[in-house]
């Protein structure tokens, strides 16, 4: 059986290789010139702290050990399904200097590296000839500026696509202040590209970087995107995302959930993602590394975000529906939608047998599995008795008992 074949839940794990170089701060060394395998471990770890395939919401491990003792990485695709993809940096040399970022210019505790266009393919390959895989994500560093860093990229994919007869699923990631022509010629060859929005807005990026321009090298580019990929545009069938690092700056959590409304508003994206700033690996000056927050609240922070994503996505609710607390941030210690619910206590309780889908969606404990059961059930004119009648129960059915009558 292919590993493509093995079924993880309503996960999509990507397929990397475990990084086995080592640091020591203040020693050199000399070392030869890595080969293929060698730069794959290095290039394919680095390339975890990109995460706008991928989503820490579930439960369970961030990654699991795979076979030969490569690293699986959870990521959702945009159109669901479950398999696996091939994912490296094409360089993590980079001449930014995102404050965030370990791979940063003039932070030198990893190994720089890159992979040519052939090399790529050579190691892609024999992966998706052996039906291991479904697809391939290729991000960078900016080696050069960020044009010289697409032109690997492209290169790599035409390849692919040309070459090869590559069909299947390729992730691109658009480097902040790409031409329009790259991000043109990248959109024609992917099946999904991304381009990170980092934080919510112009004052809270320039505490991140001197070097980027957020109006031109990010909103621009994502402008382009949605355009491009719109309903009846030349490359409507692409799919987009962006991903924001939760804490890096001093946001809030009310204006990442505004920008998440004008992201999936007003540029169509397909899906937003979140990482949570780890601590230690940015530039001590930056306001992520001077917060109060600990790292168990940063990590909820990330979590709570990933629920009002999903109730956007799935549940109907609008960016200006939310609650926040003083501070501006999601509660941490209740869901997004319990509490709305308990700001609209006019809206309670809901009528099991008589509410309409969106209706039974505002129930706090009730998802779209659940509410399915429920209108199925009233079918033709039946009467659900009890949660528990439509095997609705535990702890969220619990939880929905409070906010409905039979």
């Amino acid at each position: 059986m292919s590993i493509a074949r093995k079924r993880w839940g309503k996960r999509v794990w990507i397929l990397e290789l475990e990084r086995k170089f080592s640091y020591v701060s203040g020693m050199s060394s000399i070392r030869t010139a890595p080969d293929l395998r060698e730069k794959l471990q290095i290039l394919s770890a680095d390339a975890q702290y990109d995460l706008s395939c991928a989503c820490s919401c579930g439960s369970g491990e961030s990654r699991r050990r795979g076979l030969d003792d490569r690293w699986l990485y959870p990521v959702t695709l945009q159109s669901g399904g479950r398999s696996l993809l091939f994912k490296t940096l094409v360089s993590n040399a980079c001449a930014n200097d995102c404050k965030y970022c370990p791979l940063r210019a003039g932070h030198d505790a990893t190994p720089r590296c890159s992979l040519a266009p052939e090399e790529i393919v050579r190691a892609f390959m024999p992966y998706w000839n052996a039906r291991q895989v479904i697809g391939i994500f290729l991000t960078s560093g900016v080696c050069g500026n960020p044009d010289a860093a697409m032109e690997r990229m492209l290169a790599t994919a035409e390849l692919l696509r040309r070459r090869e007869q590559f069909r299947g699923v390729m992730h691109l990631k658009i480097i902040p202040g790409a031409s329009d022509a790259a991000i043109d010629r990248a959109l024609s060859l992917a099946s999904a590209v991304s381009l990170n929005i980092e934080t919510a807005g112009e004052a809270h990026f320039a505490k991140l970087t001197a070097r980027k321009d957020y109006l031109r090298s990010i909103i621009a580019p994502l402008k382009r995107i949605a355009a491009l990929t719109a309903p009846g545009a030349p490359y409507a069938r692409v799919k987009t995302s962006t991903q924001f690092v939760v804490g890096a700056s001093d946001e809030t959590d009310r204006e990442v959930v505004r920008y998440m409304g004008g992201l999936y508003g007003r540029m169509g994206m397909h899906g937003v993602f979140f990482s949570a700033y780890q601590r230690g690996l940015g530039d001590p000056t930056i306001p992520g590394e001077c917060s109060a927050a600990t790292n168990g609240e940063l990590l909820k922070r990330e979590h709570r975000l990933y629920q009002t994503d999903f109730l956007m996505r799935k549940y109907g609710f609008a960016a200006e529906e939310f609650g926040f607390d003083d501070s501006g941030n999601l509660p941490l210690d209740v869901d997004p939608k319990e509490f709305w619910a308990r700001r609209h206590p006019e809206r309670f309780p809901v009528a099991l047998n008589r509410a309409d889908r969106a209706e039974l969606l505002r129930v706090p404990g009730l998802g779209p599995v659940a509410v399915k059961r429920i209108l199925a059930a009233r079918k033709g004119g039946g009467r659900v008795r009890s949660l528990a009648s439509l095997g609705i129960r535990g702890a969220l059915a619990r939880k929905a008992t409070g906010w409905i009558t039979i």
